[in-house]
This record gives structure tokens, C-alpha cells and sequence, in this order.
């Protein structure tokens, strides 16, 4: 691969690195936070809700924004934001501040996440793209499965502030890398920003997404306070979708592109590829927790397994995604965790803990293989000027199906531990037994979805995209 092209990987990965792992980290202190910060449950959890919506209203603007200003001004502006952040996080001095500074974070996370792979897709003009998101991916696959790790382990040497400034080096070294490694340049164009997609589609997302966080509660879908915002959210999102048809590249987001077929198939997947992962890891950690007796920390601790099965897979996908095409890969992939979840829709407090690990080194194989053909083929055959539309669809596709599929999980779970609805109570293993042929059946529709992927490059009938200029020197 031309060292230019890593250096610019390696720059945003570092910069990713924060925000990947930052949500992860602070999912396992929400209990901490509401005891040091004197808050309720329903309040605490602000601090998750109102990071996740921020980002799902700036994810739609990203590509209008890349547009108007230029990739490494909106990358750094970005990254500034998430320090700027970050670091008020740790200084809230309540719980509603620390609630306004998560937002602040969500806002600049929410605009790198889908400009990290559309930099890295548009330097590459369809060349490398298995290796290139093998790199890309490493915040995405490890940041669920350390982050509680990290988590945990500043809660029991430190205090709460300490999961903010965790975020600061991150950051500082990711600026200076940009600085670096990021090519200059500027706007590309003067578009006019479609106000009234905007309307439709941020609120949809948030809509959709707080609908979702609140149905993994107590009472699931039938809490007014989430079939509301889902129907609210249903609602904006066909309007905007009817609207965006008819305007094609002047809409917010150009789906008009979902007809390209890689991209149509990519973002299935990676709806389907969030649900797997996200929902997986509300019911591992959890039944580590119920049903073996251990902390969050220790939870965490056992899921390091999966996180090195996801690290040994990821080189070996990405060569693999280049030399025989994403569908193979993607199909083995998705086969792979879908045959690694089985052992936990029979497992219980008394399964061999190390059987338990080696079951996820597998699993996090799988889940490591399926991330890198699902992420990079979306953007085969596309024009450098689509790309940031395309990374916007499959942005949100991957939140909205992580948002499903825990939400789903949750409510699953649930029923199970009360008999589904019948005024009972089962065993708590059963209960978590029956959400795992839950998840068995998600990822075993995932795998079929996955044949719709197109094969080698020569044969998807679709050209690669034109390569852009050299990536070249940063200026200095």
C-alpha cells in the first residue's frame, strides 16, 4: 500500500480512537455517575441518550459540511469539538452539565465517524480498500469489547472525571497526525444545504433512536415514550425518503444511490451487522454478570477473548476482501459468529469458563472478518463526489441496527425472565438462553443477506471508482 495512504489511515484511526471507545467506556460508570453526581436512574442515562442523539443529528450533515469547508478542516473542527468536550465532561460540576458536555461530545463524534471512511475511500479511488479498512476498523471492532475493559478498570483506580481525560491524548496526538499526514485542501463546491431534508431526517434519527434506547427498558415497546418517538421517527423518515427521491444529489443524503447495488447490500448488512454486534454485547456481559456472579469489570474482562479473535481476523479479511471479493468473505464471516453464538443459547452459570473463551476467540473471528468486506464494498463504483452520501447511509445504518438490535434483545430478555408474559418467572439462564436464538436467528438471516454482496471486482459488473490525484504530502 502507498505509505501516504497509511499515514492517512493512521491519522484518522488515532483521532477514531476517542469517540469509538469513549461510549463504550462510560456505558459501564452510568451506576457510579448517578451515585457520585446524587441522580436517578432515568436521569444517569441522559448521559448515554443525549451523546447518541447528538450524534444522530450531525451525521447528515457531514457530507453537505465536507463539501463547504474541505475534509481535514472538518476533520480537525471535529476533533477539537470532541477534546473541547471531553474535557468539560470531566469538569461538570452536576449532572446536567455533564449531560450538556456529552452532547457537545456527540456533535463532534457524530461528524467524524462518517468522514473517517469517506477520506479514507475517496484517497484510495477503489484501490486496496480490504487491507485499507482492516486499518479503519480497529477503534469499530475493539472499542465494544475493551471500552467496558478501560472502563472498569479507571473506576477502580480513579474517579469518574478520569473516563474524560482517558479521551485527551487521543485527541491531542490525532491533531497533530492531521496536521501531518491529512492532505490540505478546502470547499469543492458551494451546495446549498437542503433545509427542509434536514428537518425531516435529524429529527427521524433522534426519533428513532430514543425511541429504541427507551423500548430496552422496563414495559419495552409498549412505554409511550418509545412507541411515540418510533412512530414520530417512521413518519419523518418516509417523508424524507419520498422527498429525497425526486431531489437525488441536491437531498441532504442522495438515496437515489441505494440503487447501486454494493451499497444497497452493504447498508443491509450493516444494519444487520450492528444488530449482531450490539445486541451481543448487551447479552454477554449481562449473563456473565447473572448468572456467574461477576462485576462490570470482570464482565469486561471476559470478553477480551473476543477482542483478540476480532484483532487475528482482521488482517487476513482485509487480503481476502482484495483477492477474492467481499461476498466469500462476508458469507464466512457471518457463518462463523453465527455458529460461535449457539454454544451460549445452551450455556449457563456452570459452563467451562475457558470453553466460554475460546467460544468468543471464534466469535470475535467472525465478527472481525464480516467488518471489513461489509464496510469497504459500499463504495465500489462510486464517484469521488457520492462517497460522502454513501458513508452517511451506511453510518446510519450501523447505528440504527445497533439501536434495534439492543433494543429488541432487551425486550426479549425481558419477556423470557417473566414467562413471556404470562405472569411467570423462569430460570434466568432459560430467560438468556431463549434471547440468544434470538440473536442466532438475526445473524443467521445476516448470513443470507450477505450473498447479495457482489464477488471479485471484475465480476460485480461494476468498474472501480476513478482514482483520485496522490494522496501526497501534507502541507506543512
Amino acid at each position: 500500500m502507498d505509505k501516504n495512504l497509511v499515514r492517512l489511515a493512521v491519522a484518522l484511526v488515532v483521532g477514531a480512537m476517542a469517540p469509538l471507545f469513549d461510549s463504550t467506556i462510560v456505558s459501564v460508570a452510568l451506576h457510579t455517575l448517578g451515585h457520585d453526581l446524587h441522580a436517578s436512574v432515568d436521569t444517569i442515562q441522559w448521559v448515554s441518550t443525549g451523546y447518541l442523539l447528538a450524534m444522530g443529528v450531525t451525521v447528515p450533515l457531514v457530507g453537505w459540511l465536507q463539501v463547504r469547508v474541505g475534509g481535514r478542516r472538518l476533520w480537525t473542527a471535529a476533533l477539537v469539538v470532541f477534546l473541547l468536550g471531553s474535557v468539560l465532561c470531566s469538569l461538570a460540576w452536576d449532572v446536567s452539565a455533564l449531560i450538556a458536555f456529552r452532547v457537545v461530545q456527540g456533535v463532534g463524534a457524530g461528524a467524524m465517524l462518517p468522514l473517517l471512511t469517506t477520506l479514507l475511500m475517496q484517497a484510495a479511488g477503489g484501490r486496496d480498500v480490504g487491507r485499507l479498512m482492516s486499518i479503519a476498523s480497529l477503534p469499530t471492532a475493539l472499542g465494544p469489547i475493551l471500552g467496558p475493559v478501560i472502563g472498569g478498570l479507571i473506576l477502580g483506580a480513579g474517579s469518574w472525571p478520569w473516563l474524560f481525560w482517558v479521551n485527551v491524548p487521543f485527541a491531542v496526538v490525532g491533531l497533530v497526525l492531521a496536521w501531518r499526514w491529512i492532505p490540505a485542501d478546502g470547499p469543492v463546491g458551494s451546495a446549498r444545504l437542503d433545509v427542509v431534508g434536514l428537518l425531516l431526517l435529524s429529527p427521524a434519527v433522534v426519533g428513532l433512536l430514543f425511541g429504541l434506547s427507551n423500548a430496552g427498558r422496563t414495559d419495552g415497546f409498549a412505554r409511550p415514550d418509545a412507541w411515540v418517538p418510533l412512530a414520530l421517527g417512521v413518519l419523518l423518515l418516509v417523508a424524507f425518503v419520498l422527498r429525497a427521491t425526486r431531489r437525488g444529489p441536491a437531498a441532504l443524503v442522495d438515496l437515489v444511490l441505494l440503487r447501486h447495488r454494493p451499497l444497497a447490500a452493504a447498508s443491509t448488512l450493516m444494519f444487520l451487522m450492528g444488530a449482531a454486534l450490539y445486541g451481543g454485547m448487551l447479552l454477554l456481559p449481562l449473563s456473565f454478570q447473572e448468572l456467574r456472579g461477576v462485576d462490570a469489570l470482570g464482565a469486561g474482562l471476559l470478553l477480551i477473548p473476543q477482542g483478540v479473535g476480532t484483532l487475528l481476523s482482521r488482517t487476513l479479511a482485509g487480503r481476502l476482501t482484495d483477492r477474492i471479493g467481499a461476498r466469500t468473505v462476508a458469507v464466512v464471516g457471518f457463518a462463523i459468529v453465527l455458529v460461535a453464538t449457539v454454544p451460549f443459547a445452551f450455556a449457563d452459570g456452570d459452563t467451562n469458563a475457558w470453553w466460554v473463551g475460546a467460544v468468543l476467540v471464534v466469535r470475535g473471528f467472525g465478527l472481525g472478518a464480516v467488518m471489513i468486506p461489509v464496510m469497504a464494498v459500499g463504495f465500489v463504483g462510486l464517484d469521488r463526489s457520492e462517497m460522502p452520501h454513501a458513508s452517511t447511509i451506511t453510518r446510519l445504518a450501523q447505528q440504527l441496527g445497533g439501536a434495534f438490535g439492543t433494543a429488541v434483545l432487551a425486550v426479549v430478555l425481558a419477556g423470557a425472565a417473566h414467562g413471556g408474559g404470562a405472569g411467570g418467572t423462569v430460570a434466568p439462564a432459560a430467560a438468556f438462553q431463549q434471547a440468544f436464538w434470538w440473536a442466532i436467528g438475526v445473524t443467521a438471516f445476516a448470513t443470507g443477506m450477505a450473498f447479495l454482496l457482489p464477488g471479485r471486482q471484475r465480476d460485480s459488473g461494476t468498474p472501480a471508482a476513478p482514482a483520485p490525484e496522490p494522496v501526497g504530502a501534507a502541507a506543512r
